[in-house]
């Protein structure tokens, strides 16, 4: 970094990773960090359910955002049943070492804390450069700004990756999370996470939400079929937005629902208005996380450096753990002028490896579930 003391800090993607990495920084006493998101102020924001582990948990308390604010319902219990002939058979109960909650309610709790002036909605990055020795970023309308160190915390479509790493490129795994957000429930008092298992090539996942329930049906899918269906290829629309999810989409949903799911579940699905839909994307595990930019350096964070497969619930997980082990590193060199570069490559070494493995370990549950084309992650 050109200045011990104040170093400018430029974090790409307002979603969790960013906001998360911002607050940490600004908590450490870094006070010239800025936001920067491509998606404009009024654009509409919200996302399904998220799964939080102690560790993540953790560190938002640091933050002194407390689970009040982002947990609607503080059940550890993940409930499994095996559906025969759409009736329930076995049923398994374990505990989550966490707790569950919803990317609206967290996104929330986050943006609320920035301090005015920390994030620029609109801004979409589409170069990083050298010039004079230090990172400059461009973006989309022509303006450009100087940084001494970019995390990018852009999500599964990064463009800090496409210019940091050109060579990992997404790859379809065959399936489909559908989701959806319903005004009813199956039963009255839902608390638990629910994860039904109608037959290979099919999971039906539902938890209680403000207002009623977020449920998830995996179903495998292929590249053609998804293109008609939610008209673009998988690798482009990394999401299906409501606007995007056909009448086709949705009698497809409703049929697998009447043929697979017990009749309460089914009725959910039926009575879900808005939908959306996420296909389950792989990509070739990374061999590193941080770039030297002239004098200055790059890193990726979270779905920005490797998006895993949902069964994982790793995604939010890794960019918040890796996002806390950043600051750590860093405050190292603010604090003790420890070499930064060592200290980022400290980092690297720490958090890697457990990057690598959820990559792998989707692939491996999606096998497990028959869900996908079933190709190993390179």
């Amino acid at each position: 970094m050109t200045s011990t003391n104040r170093p400018r800090i430029a974090v790409i993607g307002g979603s969790l990773t960013g906001p998360v990495t911002a607050l940490l920084l600004l908590h450490a006493g870094f006070d010239d960090v800025t936001v920067y998101e491509a998606a404009p102020a009024s654009a509409p924001l919200g996302g399904g359910l998220i799964g939080l582990e102690h560790p993540a948990l953790d560190v938002l308390d640091r933050l002194d955002i407390g689970q009040h604010e982002f947990v609607a319902h503080d059940s550890e219990a993940i409930v499994q049943m095996t559906v025969r002939d759409r009736h329930p058979a076995e049923t398994f109960r374990r505990t989550y070492p966490g707790r569950n909650t919803t990317w609206t309610l967290l996104h929330q709790a986050l943006t609320r804390r920035l301090p005015t002036g920390v994030l620029h909605s609109g801004m979409k990055v589409t170069a990083l450069a050298e010039q004079d020795g230090q990172p400059v970023l461009r973006f989309r309308d022509g303006h450009t700004t100087p940084a001494d160190l970019v995390v990018f915390a852009d999500g599964r479509s990064s463009t800090g990756r496409r210019l940091l790493d050109p060579d990992r490129t997404l790859r379809y795994a065959g399936y489909v999370a559908h989701r959806g957000i319903a005004d009813i429930t199956p039963q009255s008092g839902l608390r638990d996470f629910l994860r039904l298992q109608p037959c290979p090539g099919a999971q039906f996942n539902l938890a209680p939400v403000p207002g009623g329930c977020d449920w998830t049906f995996y179903l495998n899918c292929t590249s053609s079929e998804y293109a008609q269906r939610f008209g673009a290829d998988p690798t482009r629309r990394v999401f299906a937005l409501p606007r995007h999810v056909s009448a086709a989409a949705r009698t497809h949903v409703d049929t697998c629902a009447d043929l697979l799911l017990p009749a309460d579940h089914a009725a959910v699905v039926h009575a879900t208005t808005t939908r959306m839909a996420v296909p389950v994307l792989d990509i070739t595990p990374p061999d590193r996380m941080v770039w030297p930019v002239g004098g200055g350096h790059a890193v990726l964070l979270g779905d920005a450096l490797a998006p895993v497969r949902p069964h994982t619930a790793r995604g939010a997980n890794n960019g918040i753990e890796q996002a806390a082990g950043l600051v750590a590193a860093l405050t190292q060199h603010r604090k003790y002028r420890a070499d930064l570069t060592a200290a980022l490559h400290g980092w690297q070494r720490r958090h890697l490896p457990d990057a690598v493995a959820a990559v792998h370990r989707g692939p491996v549950i999606g096998r497990r579930l028959g869900l996908g084309t079933h190709q190993t992650a390179q």
